[in-house]
């Protein structure tokens, strides 16, 4: 009797017990994962297609080919392990379910995030800014040879912001729909954007077309995560009395602050889809984001996210991590929801 109904509303136990295990365990660096494999294969593409010497037609057409190998590697591969696990339910009817819940779970980065950055938010606790920077390195894309204090807690706040839709709402959301091979497909599509979405010489054509199906997979799931984490943050103004001290000081979890910042400051990047969450954020916190960054050792301008209410800080760093765990058992409670009414 249980096992029918685990199967019959399989999708929705899985993305359940995937947060779950996510939760317990994280990312092991002993365990193989799916992201590490995309990477090899991605960086064995791009070593075989991209050559400087072909035209920009050509990189563009090379890219689109790479980009439609690993996507069809990925879909192919955990498909595959899905079907043949359906096949064997002689084996034990809860096989399928049992894989299904791991590859959800592998699709999700909540306490991976939260861990490499709280990292951050340690060494700025006992002043150790070279700690902070080697830390803060882990998890930007940026030079990390930052000056003081407040703009590596800047880096760290930015990247759990922008990260609370591509390491986890963007991942629900695309398996409450299409399932774990779904949540699959848009991690290979995250992956390939950050390792060959690049303006630079080398990836400029090249990984054109990663960088426009990145936007394209993430235009929904932005503006739902940033909806989500507005209504995080009434929720976390509400129940601030049984947080820690420090995240209910008087000016942290502004939510009319975050939706005012959010209208006003969610197009202020070159993505369509950054600011979306970096502006709730922001305004949430009462901080300013963004501005110019390093890439390369050259300056890439950009546009203020938010108003300078007061310094950023390293506590900003927990309080960001408390809004994105917010938004998560928001977003995990309406896929689980939605999985089960209609699926």
């Amino acid at each position: 009797m249980i096992f029918d109904f685990l199967l019959s509303h399989h999708r929705a136990f899985s993305i359940l017990a995937g947060f779950l295990l996510d939760c317990f365990f994280g990312d092991p660096h002993f365990l193989p994962h799916p992201v590490r494999f995309m990477g090899s294969l991605i960086a064995f593409l791009e070593k075989r297609l991209n050559k400087p010497a072909d035209s920009p037609k050509i990189q563009r057409f090379k890219g689109f080919f790479l980009v439609f190998l690993v996507i069809l590697a990925i879909f192919s591969v955990s498909l595959g392990i899905l079907l043949v696990c359906r096949r064997c339910r002689r084996i034990h009817p809860i096989l399928f379910v049992a894989i299904e819940s791991i590859l959800c779970y592998q699709c999700l980065a909540a306490k991976s995030l939260c861990g490499e950055s709280m990292k951050v938010y340690r060494a700025l606790k006992i002043c150790d800014l070279l700690g902070a920077r080697s830390a803060v390195s882990m998890i930007v894309g940026r030079d990390t040879d930052i000056p003081d204090e407040a703009g590596v807690a800047k880096a760290a706040v930015e990247t759990v912001a922008e990260s609370t839709n591509d390491g986890v709402i963007a991942p629900l959301f695309f398996m409450a729909i299409f399932g774990a091979v779904g949540g699959m497909v848009y991690k290979a599509v995250n992956t390939l954007d950050s390792m060959i979405a690049y303006k630079n010489e080398r990836f400029l054509h090249f990984g054109f077309c990663a960088a426009k199906l990145d936007d394209i997979a993430n235009f929904v799931p932005a503006r739902i995560s940033a909806v989500l984490m507005i209504l995080s943050t009434f929720i976390l103004r509400f129940f601030q009395i049984f947080l820690p001290p420090f995240l209910h000081e008087k000016f942290i979890f502004r939510p009319i602050n975050a939706i005012k910042i959010f209208f006003r400051d969610r197009k202020k990047h070159a993505s369509p889809n950054s600011a979306q969450t970096e502006s709730v954020c922001a305004g949430a916190l009462g901080v300013q984001l963004a501005g110019d960054t390093v890439y390369g050792g050259v300056v890439e301008k950009k546009e203020f996210i938010g108003d300078k209410a007061r310094e950023i800080e390293a506590k900003d760093i927990v309080r960001a991590n408390a809004l994105m765990y917010a938004a998560t058992i928001l977003s995990v409670g309406i896929c689980v929801w939605a999985c089960a009414k209609f699926l």
